[in-house]
C-alpha cells in the first residue's frame, strides 16, 4: 500500500460526495453511507441483516433519524450503549470511524 493513501476513515468521509461507498466498506459501513445520504430505508435493510452489536447501534442510529425514539432506545439497549439525543449526523460519523478503525486492524 501507498503511504499516501488516506486511511478508511477519510475515504469514507470522502466517498459522502460520490456515487457509492468505497470499495472496502463492511455492510454496517455501507448502512451508515446510505443514511448519511439520506437513503434511510437502504441503510435500514442492511441495519436489520446484521444480528451483533455493531448492527445494534446502526440499527438505532437509524431509527433516531426516523424520530422513532422508543424503538432506538430499543436498538441501544441491545447495542449495549447509552440512548443518544444529540446530533445523528456526529453519531453517524462516530460510527463510521469505529467501523473504519476495525478495518484498518486487518
Amino acid at each position: 500500500m501507498s503511504s499516501t493513501m488516506p486511511n478508511p476513515f477519510d475515504a469514507f468521509v470522502v466517498s459522502l460526495e460520490q456515487t457509492g461507498p468505497p470499495p472496502f466498506a463492511t455492510p454496517m459501513l455501507r448502512a451508515v453511507w446510505h443514511g448519511l445520504r439520506g437513503d434511510w430505508h437502504a441503510a435500514h435493510e442492511l441495519a436489520q441483516a446484521q444480528d451483533d452489536a455493531d448492527g445494534a447501534w446502526v440499527h438505532a442510529w437509524l431509527h433516531r433519524i426516523e424520530g422513532d425514539l422508543s424503538n432506538a432506545d430499543y436498538w441501544y439497549r441491545q447495542a449495549h450503549r447509552p440512548s443518544r439525543r444529540d446530533d445523528t449526523r456526529a453519531e453517524g460519523l462516530e460510527i463510521a470511524r469505529m467501523l473504519s478503525e476495525s478495518i484498518r486492524a486487518d
